[in-house]
This record gives structure tokens, sequence and C-alpha cells, in this order.
């Protein structure tokens, strides 16, 4: 797959991910209008999980590019997560805002070494 054909995959994995985000989102409770972002959390942190694994099974560059760059990178989103951070200070929820930021980052870290030593083991 290359070209016109590899972009084409790229992109119809990338709205899929981008609906399974939603479709995660949606599913975990919301609670207030304030409340701890769990949904995106979710995502973010499943997301590098399974990136960690493609990444560990070493696969064609095609296959790598619609399910890594398409697929999930339609599905997570710092952007989104970025915004949930600010959201939450200006709210003045501030041990949540710090809990939100640094929680995805060092968590999605380590999903995805789990993640890369599942997929070198498979």
């Amino acid at each position: 797959m290359t070209g016109v054909w590899l972009a084409l995959g790229v992109a119809l994995a990338g709205g899929i991910g981008a609906a399974l985000r939603h479709l995660v989102d949606q599913l975990v409770p919301k609670g207030t209008r304030h409340a701890f972002p769990w949904g995106l959390f979710v995502v973010n942190l499943t997301g590098s999980f399974v990136l960690g694994i493609l990444t560990g099974l070493a696969l064609d560059d095609a296959v790598q590019a619609v399910l890594a760059t398409g697929l999930l990178g339609g599905y997570t989103t710092f952007s989104s997560a970025s915004l949930d951070t600010a959201k939450l200070l200006m709210a003045r929820r501030f041990t949540a805002a710090v809990a939100n930021a640094a929680g995805v980052m060092v968590a999605a870290i380590a999903c995805a070494v789990a993640g890369i030593l599942l997929g070198q083991s498979l």
C-alpha cells in the first residue's frame, strides 16, 4: 500500500479512531460539569497501551501508518486532554488539574512501555 491508497487508509482509520474516542468518552460516566475527565483519561491510556503493542510487534510500515498514525492518532487526543486540564484550572480545581496533566503523561508513558514489552513478547 503506497501513495494515495496509504493516505486514504490513514484517513479512514483516523475517522474510525475519532468515532471510537467519542464513544469511549460517552460511555464513561461524566458526573458534574467540573468532574475529573475520566473518559479522555481512559482513551489516552488505552491508546498509549495499544500503540506500544503495535510498536513492539514491529509491523510493516504501511500497516503501522494506518493503525498508529490513523486509528490511534484519531483515537487519542493530547489537545483535548490539555483543554480538560485548562478547564479544571479555570474552575479552580487545582489538584484535579495537576492530577490530570501529570496523570495522563505518566500513566500514558507507563502504558506505552507495558504495551511495547507485551508486543515484543508476542
